[in-house]
């Protein structure tokens, strides 16, 4: 019988950060730090806009760039809040999620043996989603001396004459790493000197706690070269509600547009209409969830350094990256005693990349209490770790 499934399809590894929520889902008394998706309930404004939505019977396919209130009030936001001017008829989509628009910008942009530079530790879909679009994925491995940023000597080391996109994962998800205004800088004069194109996933955006973020599309000749990726699931809680957008050169969303017609048609309507709300109201929200973040982020940090974890402070998003590396184990086999020994469930590094080996992926999307008692875990387990090392030697 003719195997039904695709060649590229079969060469390409389930996301590694499910495996371990799967476990602990069936496990009594255990904790998760491992999904990243906020703790927090859609506010009531947002989810109150979507109820009423439906009592009005907004069912119907809206546009297939989506709402024209809802593309204007993105375009004001990005204008507010990080000095993007975009137009909202030619230049924006509104799209399933985040995870779309990566999708529909690779395969608008890539033909096959086109190169994708790829910063690692990062997000499991830019690789997977690249191969989908017939490309070669280049990983470049950041460093944690680096405070995992993505620097332009390494952008430079990786290039080809094959090369066409760069994708920015910053604020990083796992690692926490941001890009200041002057990496950036750095990073575009690169970028511009060998013609390339850059996806910038800013879903995290919102969630900086150094200064405030800065998107690599606002710098001189970048926003013709980027495409912006966002959407509501981290900065207002709504990740249920599957709604992101793309920004970009009208002659890149033209065709990504194509692509998401035929195979979305248009994102979910009343949770295009709960982000109009969102936008219009919910500034508040999320700054009230980044300050929760960002004690809970002070937490993590202290905590770390005071029981010996090596650790680097991570300014973005709401993980942290601990090394693990003094115990001579795999992230995998760090991760999977820990789940058996201490029922606390972690994402190991090589999730994210071969070169997140020896670190773990720890959400803080999580409550105050829920940390305490899993760092409280931790502590006894790296303790008894650190007892059998000193034995054995």
């Amino acid at each position: 019988m003719r195997n039904p499934l695709s060649q590229v399809i079969e060469t390409i590894q389930p996301s590694g950060i499910r495996k371990f929520f799967d476990i602990v889902s069936e496990m009594e008394d255990a904790i998760s730090l491992g999904v990243g998706e906020p703790d927090f309930d859609t506010p009531w404004h947002i989810r109150d806009e979507g109820i009423y939505t439906l009592e009005k019977g907004r069912t119907f396919y809206t546009s297939n760039a989506g709402l024209k209130e809802l593309r204007m009030e993105i375009a004001n936001y990005l204008r507010r809040r990080f000095g993007l001017e975009y137009d909202y008829q030619s230049e924006m989509l509104i799209t399933v999620g985040g995870s779309e628009g990566i999708d529909l910008a690779f395969r608008a942009m890539l033909d096959p043996g086109d190169e994708v530079l790829i910063p690692q530790p990062s997000y499991v879909s830019y690789l997977p989603c690249a191969v989908l679009a017939g490309a070669k994925p280049v990983v470049i491995e950041l460093k944690e001396e680096n405070q995992f940023r993505l620097t332009a000597e390494e952008l430079e080391a990786a290039i080809t004459p094959k090369s066409k996109i760069v994708v920015l994962p910053f604020p990083n998800n796992p690692t926490g790493a941001v890009m200041e205004k002057k990496d950036l800088e750095a990073i575009a004069k690169v970028v511009i000197a060998h013609d390339l194109y850059v996806l910038s996933d800013e879903i995290y955006a919102e969630l900086c706690y150094l200064d405030e973020h800065t998107s690599i599309a606002s710098l001189p000749g970048m926003k013709e070269r980027t495409i912006l990726i966002n959407g509501f699931s981290k900065s207002h809680a709504m990740t249920g509600w599957r709604l992101g957008y793309a920004c970009g050169p009208k002659v890149i969303l033209k065709q990504m547009l194509k692509i998401h017609q035929f195979a979305i048609m248009c994102a979910p309507t009343n949770s295009q209409y709960a982000a109009v709300e969102a936008m219009k109201n919910g500034d508040d929200d999320v700054c009230m969830m980044r300050e929760e973040y960002n004690r809970r982020r002070r937490y993590l940090v202290h905590e770390f350094h005071r029981m010996g974890l090596q650790c680097f402070e991570p300014f973005g998003a709401f993980y942290i990256f601990p090394s693990i590396k003094e115990f001579g184990m795999t992230s995998d086999e760090f991760a999977t005693r820990f789940l058996q020994e201490e029922k606390v469930a972690v994402v190991p590094g090589t999730a994210f990349g071969d070169c997140g080996e020896g670190f773990l992926r720890i959400s803080y999307a999580y409550s105050l209490d829920n940390l305490k008692v899993a760092l409280e875990r931790l502590e006894r387990f790296v303790n008894k770790l650190r007892a059998e090392k000193e034995n054995k030697e």
